[in-house]
């Protein structure tokens, strides 16, 4: 009986070895899937101190030796001006209160504008866009997709509507270093969110794409859109 020159002595150890590498990598993956859903269930009454995007923003401010001032105020939902909560959701994400997480027609619109080679625009719904602040950063791979779809019905069973609204308006990046809706009020029109008016915040939530790069003073037409869809939903 001869050996088969095509399976070495360390075949076997490598196979091994490769088992082993593998399930503890899906364990660890369990394991902090687990701990991102228990950090969304405890958010539903503890405030965030901070997010991914928060802690990516300062590293990236230490990498290139930039300076780095953070404005972070959490405020209740019943702080900010309803005509602010409204533009919020007119800008970015129309039928907030019908879908459970996902918005499947607006991710077909965008799906097919990205085929067609028309102007792309995202699909995703405030929940996504939370749960991407919190865990993911502003970073995109197929893997954070797949995870975070994995966490926004878990966010939306154990948070609610009115409670993702409040975080998301909350920690949302309005600025360099500017985050949440009190802290955006105060630093470009210095004014609380209970106060603002409603041109205002319609102005903020067309910066909400692009924070980094847009002014609130420049949005004249995108901020009449967000207006007029307010006047449409009846708010």
């Amino acid at each position: 009986m001869t050996e088969n020159p095509a399976i070495g002595p360390n075949t076997g150890p490598r196979k091994d070895f490769l088992r082993r590498f593998v399930r503890w990598c899906l364990i660890g993956v369990a394991l902090l899937w687990s701990l991102a859903a228990l950090i969304l269930l405890a958010a539903r009454w503890v405030d965030p101190p901070t997010t991914a995007v928060h802690i990516q923003r300062r590293l990236q401010a230490w990498i290139h030796h930039a300076p780095y001032h953070k404005r972070y105020v959490f405020v209740p939902l019943s702080q900010i001006s309803p005509d602010f909560q409204h533009a919020v959701i007119a800008a970015e994400d129309a039928r907030f209160y019908q879908h459970h997480g996902f918005d499947w027609h607006e991710m077909q619109i965008a799906a097919e504008e990205t085929m067609d080679g028309s102007r792309i625009r995202g699909g995703s719904t405030l929940t996504q866009q939370l749960v991407k602040n919190l865990f993911f950063g502003t970073g995109r791979s197929i893997l954070r997709k797949g995870v975070e779809f994995t966490l926004v019905p878990v966010a939306e069973l154990s948070l609610g509507k009115q409670r993702i609204l409040e975080l998301y308006l909350n920690v949302v990046e309005w600025g360099p270093g500017v985050y949440g809706a009190e802290s955006a009020c105060r630093y470009y029109y210095r004014i609380s969110a209970r106060n603002i008016s409603r041109q205002e915040s319609a102005r903020l939530a067309a910066i909400l794409p692009l924070p980094l790069q847009r002014r609130p003073d420049r949005m004249n037409y995108y901020s009449g859109l967000i207006l007029e869809r307010m006047r449409q939903a009846g708010w």
